[in-house]
């Protein structure tokens, strides 16, 4: 390997589908503000949650490795379909470079805090028909009640920027309401576009005078990078590089999108790594 997949200096991957795991990258940018991160849309092929889980895999490992060999420290797949489908395609395709995935650090939240509580999950179709989370929790040997549910409108709807209105608080309340997650204590974004509209997630309950832990991985995998950075000695100690933002396919329309997303305007550079 490089000398560069050892440098404190070097960026932070990440990779998502299009324009959700931007908030995946500005959760750590928040927690981390003098790393650098090198971003890496698939705006070509979105959404991955409608996609086999060959094509999410090989598209994966495509960004992966542009990503180490654009010298990342570590690479964090910002997508649970991703990461549901490829994770480990991903870290055999980085050679040594970290791989840190969306769904990881929320197994690990709940089975620290949450083990004795009735789990919701709502995701797009691919991450909840893959049963990432459950299968997880089995493998941990957690016999923990989980009830999964898709709910494929919420991240078109914000992705549109359909949020914090009626509209969105519609859909929000008609999914919700559903009896797939009655009696639940906790729930979990399952989809990096959620965090954006866990407030109104968050009112719903309130409103309902329920008590439910809202879950998103977000911040939980910024904390994740914090810790593998510190454990590793890769903290950047230096000057910030600058951060690159990079999409499979450009859209001018797409590119204002962002701004929703990241909380401030980027500018993005198409880049084309299909055959």
């Amino acid at each position: 390997m490089a000398e560069l997949y050892f440098n404190d200096h070097a960026p932070i991957g990440v990779i998502d589908s299009g324009i959700g795991g931007l908030t995946v990258a500005n959760a750590i940018r928040d927690l981390l503000p003098n790393e650098a991160i090198y971003y890496f849309g698939d705006t070509a092929h979105l959404p991955y949650g409608d996609k086999s889980a060959a094509s999410v895999r090989y598209y994966t490992a495509r960004i992966t490795d542009l990503l180490v060999k654009k010298g990342c420290k570590c690479v964090v797949i910002a997508c649970n379909t991703a990461s549901s489908f490829a994770a480990k395609t991903a870290e055999e395709i980085a050679d040594g470079v970290k791989v840190i995935d969306v769904v990881t650090p929320v197994i690990e939240h709940i089975i620290q805090y949450l083990s004795n509580k009735k789990i919701g999950i709502i995701g797009t179709k691919g991450t909840i028909e893959s049963r990432i989370y459950p299968r997880r929790l089995k493998l941990e040997g957690k016999n923990i009640d989980v009830k999964s549910m898709a709910t494929p409108l919420l991240a078109s709807m914000v992705e549109e920027g359909f949020f914090k209105n009626k509209i969105s608080k519609a859909v929000i309340n008609q999914y919700l309401s559903s009896h797939h997650l009655s009696g639940i204590e906790a729930l979990v974004l399952a989809c990096t576009h959620y965090p954006l509209i866990k407030p109104e997630i968050s009112s719903y309950y309130n409103a309902q005078n329920i008590d439910v832990e809202v879950v998103d991985n977000a911040s939980l995998t910024a904390k994740a990078v914090r810790n593998y950075l510190e454990i590793s000695g890769l903290l950047n100690s230096g000057i910030q590089k600058p951060d690159h933002f990079m999409v499979s396919d450009y859209t001018k329309s797409f590119e204002v999108s962002t701004q929703i997303f990241f909380g401030e305007k980027v500018s993005l550079e198409e880049v084309r790594i299909w055959d």
